[in-house]
Parts: C-alpha cells; structure tokens; sequence
C-alpha cells in the first residue's frame, strides 16, 4: 500500500508531502518540503530534523520510536489516545467477523494511528489531507470533532468505560480520536470551552488514590504565582467529578493555529530513546532558535526551581514545548502536564546538567547559573519568588476547593528537605549581598 498525504500549515499554504509505504509488515515514510514552501519568504524548518532542503526526506525510526519525522509525530495521539483508537479497531473487527463478513478489517499501520486524531483538535499547527481533499480526522456527519463543555458526563463515563475493560461500540466511537498528543496514559479528552476555545479535559483514573486531576490545577496555579509562563487551568465538576480543564495554547484567541514542537523534537531527540538528556541541552538549543534567549533560559531555569520544589518528577522531554514565532525563530510554550509526585523517588526525568545527574536538588540548580548566565542576585531572586508560592499550597488548594484530606496526601510533594535547602540559599544570598 502507498499513500500521499499532503500537509499544510493551518488554513495557509501546503508545507510539503508525507510519502507512506507498506510492504507486508514493512513501513517506511518520507516527508518532502512543497516546492512553494522552500520559496516562500516566511518559509522555516518543521524541526531540526527536516532541513529546508528539497527532495524527500526519510526517517530511521528507532525500535520504539515513530515512524515518522518528530514534528509530525509530535501530533500523534498519546498513550491514551492510542488505546482507544486500538480498542475501537479490534471492536470493529468483533462486529466484521459476527456478521460474516468474509474480510477482516486490516491491522492498525503507524499511518493510521497519525491520521486518527481529529484536524479540529490535533496540537500545533500541523494538518493532513488525503488522497481525495479530506483533511484528517474530518468531521463526523451531524457531529462536532472536539465536544462542549456540556458533554463532559458523557466523556467521563466513556473514559471509565474503557479503563475498566467495560466499553462497548458507541462508548469508542464517541471518544475517538479526540484524545491529545500532549503525552500520558491517562484519561483525557479535547473539548471546546465556554468562550469557544479549544481545552483539554483531564478526567480523574479509576485507579486514583489521590486527587490527582486537582494536584494538576494546584501545582499551575502555584506556577503563575511563582512567576512561570502556565497554561490556564481550572476545575470543572462533572456529576461530583473534578475533571481538570486546561487551556490549550496551540491557538490564538480568533482559533488561528500556532505551531507546536516538542523539546525532544527541538533536540533531535526521538521521545523513546532510554539516553538521558538535560536542561542545559535545551539551553543550548534555545541559544540557537529562540526569539529571545536569554528570556526562555531565565524562564527554563524558573520551572527546573519548581518542579524540585514541588516534585514535578515526570519532566520528560515530551513535557516541555516549543512555539513557532517567525521564520526559524521559537519560544518556549506555556508550562504544561506540572504534577506533584509524593509518592516517587525525588530523581528528575531530565537531568539539570549532566554533571548532576537526575538528583532534584537545589544544590544542583544553583551549580548550573553560570551556564545559563544567571547573576548570583537574578537567581536569590527567582529562587525566593517561587518558594513563596510554594509555601502558599495549602492556601491555594483550599481556594481550589480541597478539602484538608485531599491536600493531605500532597505533603511529601511540597514538605521536604529542599524547600528548607531554597531557604538557606536564599539567606545566605542575602547575607552576602549587604
């Protein structure tokens, strides 16, 4: 089987080609820039791994990696996304064979798995268009692609549904493709807001022993208090469920697209390769294609604060993002999936330096300003903004409305040794300033 989808860039100008063929169990896909694109003025690079070079262009997938170059596979569906697309498929072939059909449905390619998110909802910028002038994943006939606000009971229990092993037909087809792309297993679900913007809905597990979806609200507030760029979030009740509702960042207020990269793509890196990688890779990558260096290594260095102070130990690459400004120029996005982790080990997924290894300490974040040109005053400064908002996380989850048994389970992830550790730096900052 060979496929040609084109890809453009919103509702403007095609940006290339994706060539996909199968042979057997065999897949191979190449991307190749539009003719147009290469001359156009405002024309950049998708990533780092596709230059603005004609011809197509192949990418040696590794063993669990994607098929595809990482800015189109930063648009695939996450781990969530893929099992209900996977489970809707083996369904479908449940109904072919009881009703005699001769012909299976064929496995699930990587191709389909790309194509199946939603065009209205898929993150950044990025579009697809078969054979036959339909964009991928087009609306259903009657149906909107990324549901209101009003329909989140619905989206719940069709998420419990398939958690527990109980879904039938409708609950899958009613959920597919309206995941996201931004990373995790957990159940969650692009939905329009009030104002008619595109959010994502994270519902809370079966499998919770915490409230975690308003751990994810509380840890965002305290992000803007602390001074970091965050995406807005709120909590939002669905039959006695706190479902939390995350602005997406991917749009402009009039619903124009902004295209989106994750770090790993910014690094080359494939998202599933088990290397460890650091924040001052990303300060290296940022003096190359930020819009404002300086401004996103100061902001880099405000969130590792953060997350070592509140436990946000799930800071992979595919957590961090970039957003499109001008030609090959970028900025940091809105920080995003910020969770407190009471219950894991205080190692961080990318290492500060690579001379720190994983530790989350703040010995190792001061032992790395020099590199990111942060003055010895700058960072006293930045190190006591966020620990003040820290230290107001009790005050913050009850205006969230945390009872004192939620917030209770939180206190390891907020109550430790390197809050103290920030305080005595902060001191000593102080002392030797006068």
């Amino acid at each position: 089987m060979k496929r040609t989808i084109d890809v453009f860039l919103g509702d403007g100008p095609q940006v290339g080609t994706l060539h996909y063929d199968l042979q057997r169990r065999r897949e191979n896909a190449a991307f190749e820039y539009a003719g147009n694109w290469l001359g156009d003025l405002s024309r950049f690079a998708l990533g780092p791994s596709l230059p603005l070079v004609p011809g197509p262009q192949f990418h040696r997938k590794s063993p669990n990696g994607s098929l595809f170059h990482a800015a189109l596979a930063d648009t695939e569906p996450d781990g969530w996304g893929r099992r209900v697309i996977a489970r809707d498929h083996a369904k479908q072939r449940q109904e072919e064979r009881r009703s005699g059909k001769r012909e299976d449905l064929s496995p699930l390619n990587a191709l389909d798995f790309l194509l199946a998110v939603d065009d209205a909802s898929r993150i950044g910028a990025l579009r697809f268009r078969d054979e036959e002038g339909i964009f991928q994943r087009a609306t259903e006939e009657g149906r909107r692609t990324a549901p209101p606000l009003i329909e989140l009971g619905a989206l719940l229990s069709a998420s419990r549904a398939v958690e527990s092993n109980t879904e039938t037909v409708a609950d899958l087809a009613y959920l597919r493709g309206r995941g996201t792309s931004l990373g995790g297993l957990r159940p969650k679900c692009t939905v329009i807001d009030e104002g008619e913007r595109l959010s994502i809905g994270k519902f809370p597990s079966i499998a919770d022993e915490r409230a975690v979806t308003k751990g994810e609200v509380l840890a965002l507030r305290l992000a803007k208090d602390a001074g970091i760029n965050a995406a807005d979030a709120r909590l939002i009740d669905s039959d006695g469920s706190p479902v939390a509702l995350i602005r997406r960042f991917d749009r402009l207020g009039n619903g124009q697209r902004v295209m989106y990269v994750s770090a790993a793509t910014m690094l080359g890196v494939e998202a599933s390769e088990p290397e460890d990688h650091s924040y001052t890779e990303i300060v290296d990558a940022m003096r190359v294609h930020s819009a404002d260096a300086q401004a996103d290594i100061e902001e880099l260095w405000r969130r590792i604060a953060f997350s070592v102070l509140i436990t946000n130990v799930d800071d992979h690459l595919r957590n961090h993002g970039f957003l499109h400004q001008e030609r090959e120029l970028w900025r940091l996005a809105p920080a995003f999936d910020i969770n407190p982790f009471p219950e894991r080990v205080r190692e961080l997924k990318t290492w500060i330096s690579e001379d720190t290894g994983p530790e989350a300490t703040i010995d190792a974040l001061m032992s790395v300003i020099a590199y990111f040109r942060i003055s010895r005053a700058r960072a006293k400064e930045i190190l006591g903004d966020v620990e003040r908002a820290v230290s107001d996380w009790r005050k913050q989850g009850r205006a969230i409305g945390m009872t004192d048994g939620e917030l209770e389970p939180f206190v390891d992830a907020f109550e430790h040794p390197e809050r103290e550790a920030a305080r005595r730096r902060i001191a000593i900052m102080m002392k030797s300033a006068k």
